[in-house]
């Protein structure tokens, strides 16, 4: 492979033999088609070269070509990009227009950038607009629903948690499947920093969504292969703004404030309906134990009284004095889950612009906003700073540079008895405030959560730089080279306390601290060929390498015994119970090529392969190379489509190709002993088996697209279907116990992903009021096809041969029985039986959804706009994991119940859902399909309304322009589940790659999305 660059390197000394004219200068001039008005700020480049040039004030232009060039490209946001070539003439002036824009406009891919009219793989594209002054912590929440084949899960209503994202399906079992984010060329860091005994964290969070220019998702493998080992799961990259040549300096300022609330509450019984079935209780239970016979009960009154007299002591304990026969207290706890009102507010400001020799933007952005759930809040504020600079007509420099700074207020995940969320168990008779001390109660069924909420604290703190520098050379107008380098730097600290007399604090307090610095370099080097070969033939090549290295150290301290809850610092605890301290490296070594050719405009080829080497796998297997291959044909511009008025564009393409996956974390190959602390006696456990023959996941995919444009480009879109196999799959592989290790990492087994995507988008009325639509659709079909006769569990759920992964595996449950309002299940031979024990588990759900995607239309009538965007999900199952406990018809358990068993047995012959309500003779309320719901929903994601102010009014204020804006977000949602439906609790024990392809769909206690209302200000001057 190293011989096939060396020579291909040298083949561009033949090549250089080309002859090419004298420079020439060119002028012309650039008017909007639609009206014949100037347009200035259009970008005017000297295709092949960094030459370039923007139209004045009046649309006027003026460039020099290089030798050998004879192409100019116009370009201008929102509309079609036009190459113009350049023959005998010295003026050229252009029309251009808004129609079919999508076939010209410049997408990034890696290493360099096409137009969509080239591209022969599958990319999908969201721009600035479609992402700004996003009430949500992360720009991935922001494209969610808006490119086909991206799923993301929110997971709950927090803020700053970790977001799941699969692009065409889980990829993995047990390496992460998440994909890869490259910025402004730089690939970062996504990796949850955070204490591992809480959920992960998302330090994609860091990134001002403000500052995108575009978002552009590389899917298949023709698109993502020139990202080698790290491209299995898809490749995110994001290019932040810029400034424009010719462009005077333009000041942006962005404010908005907004509003929050949940979504969906459960809905808990209230103190009435709650004593009630209490009593019903006491009457069932009665009545089945007076059944059993040899009770001591001489009527079946006698046992339901003695029953009715035991249950009301319990309430006794709880009611502290009140009267709660008359309902003297009602609390309604769920209500003291959330915040009266979410608040949150953002500030942008930013400064572009730019002349011929330099372009900069600047920007610096405030964001906080509260949680829906007390306590949790976050908070962030940086600034960025992008500037190109041409220092001679070969020469350009340039820097992308953003700092930012977070902090986040954390509470404990859903699966811990302190987090806020499971006060909803506590019964609504029991006061909020103790009549006793006036303080909050602590005397609950339950720890009281508010109780920690106020008493605990849990902050981290992430300081982020982002950089990148550059240089590029145009050595000759079809050979330039650039050169990168970048770094990551993100300083993590958190900082825990438990008070003393917290659930979890023992009377005494206990503090923690975790602090991590992980600091990633990555620089880029490669060639860019453009030959002018004449004719109808053109070819673009991009040749270089990568180098990688990440260096990542944490230490972690735990201590206990305060003198006070005012002493938080672990210098104020008398007693150290634990430390620890971790450092890891990984290094990538990658070197690439990539080859695009195409004949007469119609006929399109393009290869490429990357060789990577990482230090994650021993040295006999530590290097991969990753090919891939592609074609389009422009159908359209074949002589015999060509006439015909009502298809404007149709193109066929179709792609095949290799990428890997090596997230696995570092050492995997190794034999690892862990250090044994004993006191006085240090030594070490062995914790790893080696495995020397550990290498890379593989992914193979076949994708073939067909992209159209109808009616003038009034209409079009693209269709793909994909086949994705995975194979080697660096799995966690279970092994017997009794050799002392759990398990070894190996590469066995197989999965798949197929599926099938959609993409509409049209423009239903052009004029004073325009109309436009946009529609996507995604099926994916995720099958294990071999792992082997592994069974790897996680909760309820699995990754089990010939089934999805994550398909819960419970037992199946069959309904109530009418006659005695008992539970019936499944058994082996597909019987009814009331016998929990006698039921078999089986695969009864699936998290997977079948079909996901988005709804979008835009309105505008002379200064107004108006949005409003859905998202669906259809064909998955969401596991409620806490229904166990708060709807069980008690189930043994005093928890207040959800108003959903009032649909309970009460009578023989009553047909329900809901079993009969029992504490001391419990039925249904085991783990099993009946708490599984229909998780399909749709939703309206967004909806704004704008008015721009009239540029009269704008004239006498003396600035460029203001909006003034509203939106909602997700203000309407369709849904059968008890709650909200994007839900997503974290793994019990949590944070493993394993666990976090496999947990999907599942709610524990989990915090419903927010419903926002936003209100802003945009004014340019």
């Amino acid at each position: 492979m190293r011989r096939i660059y060396s020579l291909l390197a040298g083949m561009l000394l033949v090549m250089s033999q080309f002859a090419y004219a004298q420079q020439k200068t060119i002028t012309g001039k650039v008017t909007d088609a639609k009206d014949g008005s100037d347009l200035p700020g259009v970008t005017v480049q000297v295709k092949g070269t960094a030459v370039g040039t923007a139209t004045g004030i009046n649309g006027t232009y003026t460039v020099t070509l290089p030798k050998g060039a004879n192409t100019l490209v116009f370009s201008f946001i929102g509309y079609a990009s036009q190459e113009i070539t350049v023959t005998n003439q010295s003026t050229v002036n252009i029309s251009m227009s808004t129609g079919n824009k999508d076939l010209s406009e410049v997408v990034v891919v890696g290493y360099g950038t096409q137009t969509k009219r080239d591209i022969t793989g599958s990319v999908a594209k969201v721009s600035s607009h479609e992402i700004e002054n996003f009430p949500a912590p992360s720009f991935e929440s922001a494209i969610q629903g808006k490119a086909a084949g991206v799923v993301i899960e929110s997971g709950s209503g927090k803020v700053g948690q970790g977001l799941k994202v699969r692009i065409r399906g889980t990829s993995s079992i047990s390496a992460s499947s998440q994909p890869l984010y490259v910025i402004d060329g730089l690939p970062i860091q996504t990796a949850s920093q955070s204490d591992v005994n809480n959920e992960i964290t998302n330090p994609v969070a860091d990134l001002n969504p403000n500052d995108i220019e575009s978002i552009e998702v590389l899917k298949d493998a023709s698109a993502t292969a020139i990202y080698g080992a790290r491209g299995a799961n898809g490749v995110v990259l994001v290019t932040t703004k810029k400034g424009r040549a010719g462009q005077k300096t333009v000041l942006s300022l962005d404010m908005n404030t907004s509003w929050g609330k949940p979504t969906k509450k459960r809905h808990f019984l209230n103190a009435k309906q709650y004593v009630d079935l209490i009593e019903e209780a006491a009457v069932n239970d009665g009545k089945i134990d007076f059944a059993n016979g040899d009770t001591g009960y001489d009527t079946e009154a006698d046992a339901i009284a003695d029953y009715k007299s035991y249950y009301e002591g319990l309430l006794d304990n709880y009611a502290l004095g009140t009267d709660w026969s008359k309902q003297a207290v009602d609390v309604n706890w769920e209500d003291q889950l959330y915040r009266k009102v979410a608040h949150g507010n953002q500030v942008n400001l930013s400064a572009s612009g730019g002349n011929e020799k330099t372009r900069f933007f600047a920007s610096g952005f405030y964001n906080d906003q509260d949680a829906v759930v007390i306590v949790n809040r976050f908070k962030r504020y940086g600034g960025r700073l992008n500037l190109e600079h041409s220092a001679t007509d070969k020469l350009s420099l340039g820097l992308n540079l953003s700092i930012t700074r977070s902090e986040l207020n954390r509470v404990s995940d859903d699966n811990s008895y302190s987090t806020p969320g499971q006060i909803v168990a506590q019964i609504p008779i029991s006061p909020l405030i103790d009549p006793e001390t006036g303080k909050l109660n602590k005397r609950t069924l339950y720890a009281n959560g508010l109780v920690d909420a106020a008493l605990n604290s849990d902050v981290q703190t992430t300081f982020r730089s982002l950089g990148n520098a550059y240089a590029s050379y145009n050595f000759l107008p079809w050979l330039s080279f650039r050169s990168e380098f970048g770094a990551d730097i993100m300083s993590f600290y958190q900082e825990g306390f438990v008070g003393k007399d917290a659930t979890d604090g023992g009377g005494i307090g206990k503090g923690q601290n975790f602090s991590t610095q992980a600091v990633s370099f990555n620089t880029n080097n490669y060639f860019t060929i453009s030959p002018v070969l004449g004719g109808k033939h053109k070819l673009t090549a991009t040749l270089g390498m990568s180098y990688l290295q990440n260096d990542t150290k944490s230490n972690s301290i735990q201590a206990e015994g305060y003198p006070s809850d005012a002493v938080k610092n672990l210098s104020g605890a008398t007693n150290v119970t634990f430390g620890s301290s971790t450092n890891d490296r990984y290094d990538f070594l990658s070197y690439f090529l990539r080859a695009n050719y195409s004949f007469n405009d119609k006929y399109l080829l393009g290869a490429s392969v990357r060789t990577d080497g990482s230090s994650r796998f021993g040295p006999n297997n530590r290097w991969g190379t990753f090919p891939a291959v592609s074609a389009g044909w422009v159908i359209s511009q074949e002589d015999f489509l060509k006439s015909q008025q009502t298809l404007s564009f149709l193109k066929l393409r179709a792609s095949y190709g290799f990428t890997g996956n090596a997230e696995i974390g570092e050492y995997q190959y190794l034999s690892l002993y862990n250090i044994s602390n004993y006191p006085g006696l240090p030594g070490f456990v062995p914790s790893q088996l080696a495995n020397p023959d550990l290498h890379w996941e593989k992914t193979k995919q076949f994708d073939v697209g067909l992209e159209f444009g109808l009616f003038k480009g009034r209409l079009s879109g693209e269709v793909d279907y994909y086949d994705k196999k995975t194979s080697d799959l660096l799995l966690a592989v279970n092994i017997p116990s009794t050799t002392g290790y759990s398990f070894i990492t190996q590469n066995l087994g197989k999965l798949s992903n197929k599926g099938v995507e959609l993409t509409l988008n049209s423009i239903n009325f052009d004029g004073p009021f325009r109309w436009t639509t946009s529609f996507n659709i995604a099926y994916n079909k995720n099958r294990i096809t071999d792992i082997q006769g592994q069974i790897i569990e996680a909760g309820q759920q699995r990754a089990v041969e010939g089934e999805a992964i994550g398909a819960f595996f419970l037992q199946k449950y069959l309904g109530v029985d009418p006659a005695t309002g008992d539970a019936l299940y499944e058994d082996k031979d597909g019987k009814p039986t009331t016998s929990y024990n006698q039921a078999v588990r089986k695969v009864v759900g699936n998290s997977n959804p079948d079909f996901t995607g988005g709804f979008n239309n835009t309105f505008s009538y002379k200064g107004f706009d108006l949005s409003a965007f859905f998202t669906f999900v259809q064909g998955n199952e969401i596991y409620n994991r806490a229904g166990v406990y708060q709807s069980a018809s008690f189930g043994g358990s005093l928890d207040n119940q959800t108003t959903e068993v009032l649909a309970r047995w009460q009578k023989p012959g009553d047909i329900t859902n809901v079993p009969r309500v029992s504490l001391s003779y419990p039925t249904g309320q085991r783990a099993s399909s009946r708490w599984i719901y229909d998780g399909s929903y749709i939703r309206l994601k967004t909806v704004t309304l704008g008015y721009n102010i009239p540029k009269s009014v704008m004239a006498a204020l003396k600035i460029s322009s203001a909006r003034v804006y509203v939106s909602g977000y997700n203000l309407w949602t369709k849904a059968d589940y008890i709650s909200d439906p994007e839900v997503s609790t974290a793994p019990l024990g949590g944070t493993s790659e394993t666990s976090q392809n496999i947990v999907g769909g599942t709610d524990f206690y989990t915090i419903p999305q927010a419903r926002q209302i936003l209100v802003g200000l945009n004014v340019k001057f």
